[in-house]
């Protein structure tokens, strides 16, 4: 386990070999049945399985709670890649003008929007890596630190990114990696593909203002 007080520094730390096989075997269901760069997963019915995945977060990071997952299932027939970015959308159940939030759009029916950058700076997203990845299997990369620099445009990505210490996310089955919302990150086609299933929960710790609410 990387120290918990370095996360303020980089925006990232590693749970290793956080859950048990018995653990992990619901999220294997779940992951086995949604294929491609990014399957919504119900946190109602099918996220009843979470407690001891959402008690190593809490336990670390108090009065945060899931809002969103979703699944990653790199395979040779989905062997895709993303430049460096940050990921400010949210979802939400229906569109309200409210104050700083804007940038809306709809993706497969659900209405996103970017909140305001305070409200991101209390939010984090964990990866539970299903399978051993390593560098050939088209493993996440991240800028160490680059939270730091706030809201980033699409065009400094790639000169914020390179002004920083950058990190292969290589793991094993059952390691849990937390990041600071605003983590620069981007991710290589896979070389040698493989299974590369990984689960993605977001956290917030701010309530979003009425009538905003979290998409179901």
């Amino acid at each position: 386990m990387t120290a918990p007080e370095d996360f303020a520094t980089t925006g990232r730390l590693w749970l290793r070999k956080a859950l048990t096989e018995a653990e992990l075997a619901p999220y294997d269901t779940i992951a086995n049945r949604n294929h491609g760069p990014g399957a919504r997963v119900d946190l109602g019915s099918d996220f009843g399985i979470d407690a001891q995945l959402t008690r190593a977060i809490t336990a670390l990071f108090p009065d945060f709670r899931a809002v969103r997952a979703v699944v990653f299932n790199k395979t040779e027939a989905n062997n895709w890649g993303v430049p460096w970015h940050q990921d400010r959308l949210i979802p939400v159940a229906a569109r309200h003008e409210v104050d700083g939030f804007h940038n809306w759009s709809q993706k497969t029916g659900i209405w996103h929007c970017e909140p305001p950058l305070a409200f991101l700076n209390q939010m984090l997203f964990v990866r539970l890596h299903l399978d051993p990845t390593d560098a050939d299997s088209g493993p996440m990369e991240i800028a160490l630190g680059s939270h730091h620099a706030g809201l980033i445009t699409s065009a400094a990505c790639d000169a914020t990114a390179a002004s920083h210490q950058t990190e292969l996310c290589t793991a094993q089955r059952g390691d849990l990696l937390i990041l600071h919302m605003l983590t620069l990150h981007r991710s290589r086609p896979a070389i040698q593909p493989s299974a590369r299933r990984t689960l993605r929960i977001d956290f917030a710790k701010a309530a979003l203002p009425t009538p905003l609410e979290w998409a179901a």
